[in-house]
């Protein structure tokens, strides 16, 4: 049996920040006074007692022109620096990138995510996959995640066989990492990625078609998987185990994979789905 790895590993926030420096220069001017010069009037002529004085003709002194005010000289005033237009940098979309954004975004230890997080062709496997999800189809080169260490296993009771408990706690450590990522960071992943997401979906998809449709299609193919009781018993035709109740095994390949995740986690990972698909929902194409 293939193993399944249903996680919306999208997505936050690639950031970027521009500052912006702006220098303000303000200078006042104060003009230096000088005192003006003292101006002293003629002494009157002293004449003899009994003699008319001597009537003099009327001598207009010009007074000393007011002394100039010397203002100081202005400072140059330095123009504000031009702020150039540039264009913002080019999102980085390589795997690095993608996965210190979904490093961010969750609560689980780096180590953790590194190791069950492929660590090439993120965006790519994440476009393939969801639209091979919606199809009804498994991508099994496509895997986001690393298979588990452990293999399947099966046990035998009253001559059939029925899968064993153990098999489904191999799923158990990847629910974990889903639920450890948060949602609201998750979406801010993926609208940062966005148009990237469209552009390699466009390459295989329908280009008319809004990749959001997509994911809600695929998210509801997961959701409609059938809750059965357990033990679930199984059969082997020498290639594969097969589901023994025909109408689990003619359920579609995503739809199968994710019960081999055991009751307990399946509902753990639809719970966390539909919390990512009503936010996919609120925010639309945006």
């Amino acid at each position: 049996m293939s193993e399944l790895s249903e996680k919306k590993s999208l997505g936050p926030i690639f950031i970027i920040i521009g500052i912006l420096l702006i220098v303000v220069l303000a200078v006042v001017f104060w003009p230096s006074e000088k005192a003006p010069e003292e101006v002293t009037e003629p002494e009157p002529a002293i004449t003899e007692p009994n003699e008319p004085a001597p009537i003099e003709p009327d001598i207009f002194e010009p007074k000393p022109a007011a002394p100039t005010v010397e203002l100081e000289e202005k400072e140059e005033v330095e123009p504000l620096p031009e702020v150039e237009e540039t264009e913002p940098e080019p999102l980085d979309i390589s795997d690095p990138a993608v996965k210190s954004s979904l490093l961010d975004s969750s609560t689980a230890s780096d180590d953790t995510v590194n190791r069950m997080l492929v660590n090439e062709g993120l965006l790519q496997r994440f476009v393939v996959s969801v639209t091979n999800l919606a199809n009804d189809e498994m991508a099994p080169n496509h895997q986001l995640l690393t298979p588990p260490e452990q293999n399947f296993r099966v046990y035998s009771q009253a001559g059939k066989q029925w899968i064993d408990a153990a098999s489904y706690k191999r799923y158990t450590p990847y629910v974990d990492m889903l639920e450890s990522f948060n949602n609201e960071a998750l979406l801010d992943v993926y609208a940062t990625y966005k148009g990237d997401i469209q552009a390699k979906y466009d390459e295989i998809g329908d280009p008319d078609k809004d990749f959001n449709q997509v994911l809600l299609q695929a998210i509801d193919q997961l959701l409609d998987t059938p809750e059965v009781p357990v033990p679930v018993e199984v059969y082997t035709d020498s290639v594969a185990y097969k589901y023994a109740d025909e109408r689990l095994e003619n359920l579609n390949e995503p739809q199968k994979q994710l019960l081999r995740t055991g009751p307990d986690n399946m509902r753990r990972i639809k719970a966390k789905l539909r919390e990512i698909k009503t936010l996919v929902e609120e925010r639309g194409s945006n």
